[in-house]
């Protein structure tokens, strides 16, 4: 259906303006006539809006845009205060939407708006924009609205974003000054590889002299970096997207997550981090009424292991059986033994939300102190790393000139 940017004057005679859905121009005036308000520009906008869905759907996801957690985090805090104030849906919608500095996020809420007015649930709304709302949060909205409890569950969601926003802040931070620090070390030696080496290389070949095989050696890399740039170039970029490739079929992502869990204290730190989603995401399902199967099917979601997810699956399958969710996950030899226990204490106490947060919780924490000291290592290693690539070169430069200067002697 096409979608009308509208400007216009509302009932109290305040400038006000949005998006409404309508069959043609003339609908979407009487629409908003209805509605109290009497629209003075009235635009088009749904060949804008598919050219956006087919370059959404045509980039990778990865280059797709997608609200920041910290400021989905923050819209959602504010609706939630909005409703507890008082304020009908629709009009607090319209509020954010107003606010909002985004031109994006005003019309994804002013969208969302006008279904509501329509009669649709913010969760039925919610699900056009899965860009920016993830399953997982609309089917916390939906039980919030089945519960009559929606400020509730927003205060919760609220609170889930923000953890998790600074989960991964802390995460990116930890790993940016080791990747930042690669770039800029690859860069360097590439630019001595490429340019500085074939000039010295050249002095050499003149002189005639016979070379150290420190300096055959950095003369000959050079040689085929510069010389062969080309298919070197296309043997990383078909690499790379064979490999990428292989991930996108079951097969090789299979062969992927089960190689992954295997690495030395990368594995260990992974699980770490995967079951602290886990269960901070279950707990906060629990706590807004969801129910423990429907729970369970919402947070493989966050689950980003196949071998994990299948785990979860599979607890789910005999959860539904009569099983205990902690016996079951027990059963795969995937989940530390601190999460297992913690749910069977859950389980048997009746007090499952709490001990899922306390799990997550320690796993957090876990997950900052092992980044922190694996952080700690790197860095001297890379640094100690880039100095002996540094010092190679350098002998393979000036021994050669050395020798020359003893000659001329």
């Amino acid at each position: 259906m096409p979608v009308f940017a509208y400007r216009g004057f509302g009932a109290d005679g305040r400038t006000v303006n949005g998006v409404v859905d309508a069959d043609s121009a003339r609908t979407a005036r009487g629409k908003l006539r209805a509605s109290g308000i009497f629209p003075t520009d009235l635009n088009e906008e749904s060949t804008a809006a598919e050219r956006e869905t087919a370059a959404r759907e045509w980039l990778p996801s990865l280059w797709r845009h997608k609200m920041p957690a910290s400021d989905l985090a923050l819209l959602t805090r504010q609706l939630s205060a909005l409703l507890g104030a008082g304020v009908q849906l629709v009009d607090a919608l319209g509020a954010l939407s107003e606010q909002s500095a985004r031109a994006a996020t005003k019309r994804m809420l002013s969208q969302v708006r006008e279904r509501v007015r329509e009669g649709s649930s913010l969760a039925d709304a919610l699900t056009a924009h899965r860009d920016t709302f993830s399953d997982l949060y609309i089917g916390m909205v939906r039980a919030g609205e089945q519960a009559a409890a929606l400020e509730a569950v927003l205060d919760r969601l609220a609170e889930y974003s923000e953890r998790q926003s600074e989960f991964v802040t802390k995460v990116r931070g930890a790993m940016t000054y080791p990747i930042i620090m690669m770039c800029v070390g690859t860069a360097i030696m590439a630019f001595l590889v490429a340019y500085v080496v074939p000039q010295v290389a050249t002095i050499f070949e003149q002189q005639h002299a016979a070379l150290p095989l420190a300096t055959k050696i950095l003369i000959g890399f050079s040689a085929i970096v510069t010389g062969y740039w080309i298919p070197l170039l296309l043997l990383i970029v078909g690499t790379v997207a064979g490999i990428s490739a292989a991930m996108a079929t079951p097969r090789g992502r299979r062969v992927y997550d089960t190689a992954i869990l295997k690495v030395w204290y990368i594995g260990p730190t992974m699980i770490r981090i995967i079951c602290a989603r886990f269960a901070r995401t279950l707990a906060t399902l629990l706590a807004s009424g969801v129910q423990l199967l429907p729970a369970l099917d919402a947070v493989k979601g966050v689950v980003t292991n196949g071998l994990l997810k299948d785990a979860v699956e599979q607890s789910r399958e005999s959860i539904r059986e009569g099983h205990g969710m902690g016996q079951t996950l027990a059963q795969s030899g995937l989940f530390p033994p601190l999460l297992i226990e913690m749910i069977r204490v859950g389980e048997r106490s009746g007090e499952l939300e709490r001990m899922l947060e306390r799990v997550a919780d320690n796993y957090e924490r876990e997950v900052t102190h092992s980044l922190s000291q694996m952080t700690t290592v790197l860095e001297p290693v890379m640094t100690l790393a880039m100095a002996a690539v540094i010092v190679f070169m350098m002998l393979a430069v000036l021994m050669p000139i050395f020798q020359l200067n003893q000659l001329m002697q």
